[in-house]
C-alpha cells in the first residue's frame, strides 16, 4: 500500500495504481462513504443498466471498468483516461458498461465544495479559461497524472486515520485548484460566478429540493433568484436538461419510491405526501420515470434487495 510519504512521482503513475489502491479499500459490492468528508468508494461486478440516480456537483472517477451518465438523453462515457464532473445535483440514468468479478468496474466519488472553487478563483494567479462551458450542468475531462497522483495521495490518508484532519484539506484543495486549470473549468466558472446564471439555477434547484412538495410557480422561481422568467426557464433546461416543472415532478417521485421501500407507506400515501393530488397520475408518472407502477417496481426492488443484498446506490 502507498503511503502519502513516498507517493510516486506524477509521470510514473499508471491507470492501474489508482485501481489497485481503490481494490484495497473496497472489496464488497456496492458503494461505500470514507472516513473523508465527501469521499466515497464504488466497486461492481457485472454490467448493469441504467438506474435513475440524483448525481450531485462531483467529480467520478472510474479505474477501471466504464461508466455511462444519461442526462436528457444524452450520454456521457467515462473510463480510467476520462472523468465525469457534474457542476449542480443533476436528476440522471446511470448504468455500467464493463464490469465483471475478474475485473470489477472501480472508482470513487469526490463532492465538489463550490465555495472552495469560489475562493480559488477570487484569490487570481489562474490562467484564464481557454474554453467556453457548453452550457451543460456535465461535462467530461481528460485524466491528467498530476491529477490521479492527487487522488492517490488522499486514498493514502485511509490508511493513516490521523493524518486526515491535517492532510486532506489540502489535497481536497490541491485537487479542485487543478480542475480550474483543466478542461473544465469553464463549467466550473459557470456555476461559482455569483453573478452568473449558472449560480442563479443552482440556488433555485436548491429551493426545490426543499420545497418539492409545494405548488411550484415558475415565475416566482424566477424572481426569487432575480431572473425574467424566459431566461429562467432557458437556462435551467440548458443545464439541467429538464424544465423546473419537470425537475419536481423527479423530486416528488423519487422521494415518494424512497418513501415506499424505506418507510412503507402504501403508493396513496407516499403520493399525498410528497404533492400529487392524484393517486391515478401519480401512479401514470411513476411508471413512466421507473419502468413499472408502484406496487410492482417497489417489489421487485425488495426481492432484489432479499436476493444480492442491498441494491447499489448509483454513481
Amino acid at each position: 500500500m502507498t503511503l502519502a510519504s513516498d507517493t510516486p512521482a506524477p509521470d510514473s503513475l499508471h491507470p492501474a495504481t489508482l485501481a489497485r489502491v481503490i481494490d484495497v479499500h473496497m472489496r464488497e459490492i456496492g458503494d461505500s462513504s470514507t472516513a473523508i468528508e465527501g469521499f466515497g468508494l464504488f466497486r461492481r461486478e457485472q454490467p448493469a443498466p441504467p438506474c435513475v440516480c440524483l448525481v450531485e456537483p462531483s467529480i467520478i472517477l472510474v479505474a477501471q471498468g466504464e461508466k455511462r451518465l444519461w442526462v436528457g438523453g444524452e450520454g456521457y462515457s467515462y473510463d480510467p483516461s476520462r472523468f465525469l464532473m457534474t457542476s449542480l445535483d443533476l436528476p440522471a440514468n446511470s448504468e455500467v458498461l464493463q464490469a465483471s468479478a475478474e475485473r470489477p468496474c472501480l472508482g470513487l466519488v469526490m463532492k465538489l465544495d463550490l465555495r472552495m472553487l469560489a475562493e480559488l478563483i477570487a484569490q487570481g494567479g489562474l490562467p484564464p479559461s481557454r474554453d467556453r462551458s457548453d452550457g451543460a450542468g456535465v461535462g467530461i475531462g481528460q485524466m491528467s497524472a498530476a491529477l490521479q497522483v492527487c487522488f492517490v495521495r488522499l486514498l493514502a490518508l485511509l490508511d493513516e486515520p490521523e493524518a486526515i484532519p491535517v492532510l486532506a484539506p489540502l489535497i481536497l484543495r490541491e485537487i479542485h485548484y487543478r480542475l480550474l486549470r483543466g478542461d473544465q473549468a469553464a463549467r466550473l466558472r459557470q456555476i461559482t460566478a455569483v453573478d452568473g446564471q449558472g449560480y442563479r439555477i443552482a440556488k433555485a434547484i436548491d429551493w426545490l429540493k426543499l420545497h418539492y412538495s409545494q405548488p411550484l410557480r415558475v415565475e416566482e422561481l424566477a424572481a426569487r433568484v432575480q431572473m425574467s422568467p424566459p431566461t429562467f426557464h432557458h437556462h435551467f433546461r440548458q443545464l439541467t436538461a429538464m424544465s423546473p416543472l419537470q425537475y419536481q415532478k423527479w423530486l416528488r417521485l423519487t422521494e415518494a419510491r424512497r418513501l415506499m421501500l424505506n418507510e412503507h407507506l402504501d403508493a396513496a400515501r407516499s403520493a399525498f405526501t410528497v404533492g400529487y393530488e392524484s393517486p391515478s397520475q401519480f401512479s401514470r408518472e411513476y411508471s413512466r420515470l421507473f419502468g413499472a407502477p408502484p406496487k410492482r417496481d417497489i417489489a421487485l426492488l425488495r426481492g432484489q434487495a432479499e436476493g444480492a443484498g442491498p441494491t447499489p446506490a448509483c454513481n
